[in-house]
């Protein structure tokens, strides 16, 4: 079965950085796209970032464009999130996330499988 574990997760401070890491395993990891979203206490989930099969692609919300990277290693199935210029508005559950076939990246009902999240508190 489609199984997302996401790592990487923590406490940093404004204007910190963290990298999160999702190993995937159950199904053909090069044959879609996949994505990070997240969930704040309180607020509907919300995709970040997406990231073609190949990793030729990639897409980001407008809250993380320019602070947030995306990338996949499709030789160790896992793929990865690296956010810089954190704020305390990044705060929220992050999940790991594979995309529905011929769909947008942009919708969070896109995702039918997804892991059991890191959390990400942003504070000082």
């Amino acid at each position: 079965q489609v199984q997302l574990v996401e790592s990487g997760g923590g406490l940093v401070q404004p204007g910190g950085s963290l990298r999160l890491s999702c190993a995937a395993s159950g199904f053909t990891f090069s044959s879609y796209a996949m994505g990070w979203l997240r969930q704040a206490p309180g607020k509907e989930r919300e995709v970040v970032a997406g990231v073609t099969w190949n990793g030729g692609s990639t897409a980001y919300a407008d809250s993380v464009k320019g602070r947030f990277t995306i990338s996949r290693d499709n030789t160790k199935n896992a793929v990865y999130l690296q956010m810089n210029n954190l704020t305390p508005e990044d705060t929220a559950g992050y999940y790991c996330a594979r995309k529905m076939r011929i769909s947008t990246w942009d919708r969070a009902t896109h995702y039918p499988y997804w892991g059991q999240g890191t959390q990400v508190t942003v504070s000082s």
